[in-house]
């Protein structure tokens, strides 16, 4: 059994993401995986659960949710129980910006431990190549590489040649740039209407559609085809008082229509959403504060939807250096 400690300095820097990628490609090839979602110090264990119950469902998982996520001074023994007919067990952890922060001691004598390969996964946009390789380096010998993760797709080539040779001159392998995807970081319909504290009025079964973008109404009738025209993919929110940006918003390619302060849509606007298949969401409170909801909802939102999974391969298969990992985990 080889323990791969998936490790980063942010929250949400993509360690499920690239777990559940491997993890996928692993179970294909007839290896047995097992999963651990580290529950940090000063965190409760429901911290974890959301994609631990997530992996469990895409590994096929028999140990129960709250057994995959176990406290960090709890660690070993978990992985000691859970790796008995494993071949690979994946652990998510976390890990400072430096050597001498205390996330970075924990995590060091953790790997130790272990005996675990460790690969960091670092945002693009929120860690310097400094910072990472400052992460990195005080793994040592069980550090296996690094993982760029949300990489802006037109800069994805110049990010490999321009950035990589600072890591590989540091020492540290690059396992990966992997482009940003705005699909592994959306919400469903229906959990687009919680955010909003909303009721869905129609078409109930799109309610695990997933919502890409987030579009407030135009002002002029004139504008709103075009203007709602631009992306696609999207939650449209109108005000209740405007049926006819209602009616412009349904006309393109609308996930659902979110109308807010809280009055029922007209009968010609319920009857197009129905036709065309696209969901209403009555909220009951202002335009503002239903897109402020929602855009929190958005930020906060994880990789822990089975329909993404086509998009994950999307983004993982291509660009990770699978031949590099397999070597240093000493996988056949």
């Amino acid at each position: 059994m080889v323990a791969l400690y998936l490790v980063s300095a942010e929250e949400a820097a993509g360690k499920t993401t690239i777990g559940a990628g491997l993890g996928k490609r692993w179970l294909g090839e007839g290896k047995k995986i097992g999963y651990i979602k580290l529950v940090m110090a000063g965190k409760g264990p429901a911290d974890g659960k959301n994609d631990a119950a997530f992996m469990k469902q895409v590994l096929a998982l028999a140990e129960s949710v709250d057994a995959l996520c176990p406290p960090a001074n709890k660690v070993k023994e978990a992985v000691d129980r859970l790796s008995r007919d494993k071949d690979v067990v994946i652990v998510e952890g976390r890990c400072g910006r430096g050597p001498e922060e205390s996330l970075d001691k924990a995590a060091y004598a953790m790997v130790g431990a272990l005996k675990a390969r460790v690969m960091v996964v670092a945002d693009y946009a929120s860690q310097s190549p400094a910072e990472i390789i400052n992460c990195g380096k005080g793994f040592g010998d069980n550090l296996l590489g690094i993982v760029l993760n949300k990489v802006p797709a037109s800069r994805l080539k110049r990010v490999a040649a321009d950035i990589s040779p600072r890591f590989t001159a540091a020492g540290i392998a690059v396992l990966g740039v992997l482009p940003e995807s705005r699909a592994l970081f959306t919400l469903t319909v229906g959990e687009l209407a919680d955010s909003v504290q909303g009721e869905i009025l129609n078409n109930a079964e799109k309610s695990a559609e997933l919502v890409e973008n987030l579009m407030a109404g135009a002002m002029v009738v004139d504008s709103g085809l075009e203007y709602f025209g631009r992306k696609a993919n999207k939650a449209a929110v109108v005000r209740d008082d405007r049926p006819d940006m209602q009616m412009a918003a349904l006309e393109t390619s609308t996930r659902c229509l979110v109308i807010s302060g809280g009055t029922a849509p007209v009968d010609s606007v319920r009857y197009t959403a129905e036709s065309k298949g696209v969901p209403i969401i009555l909220a009951g409170s202002d335009t503002d504060t239903v897109v402020k909801n929602i855009e929190e909802a958005l930020d906060c939102a994880r990789f822990n939807q089975e329909k993404k999974l086509l998009k994950l391969a999307e983004v993982v298969e291509p660009h990770l250096d699978f031949p590099a990992i397999y070597k240093g985990l000493g996988l056949g």
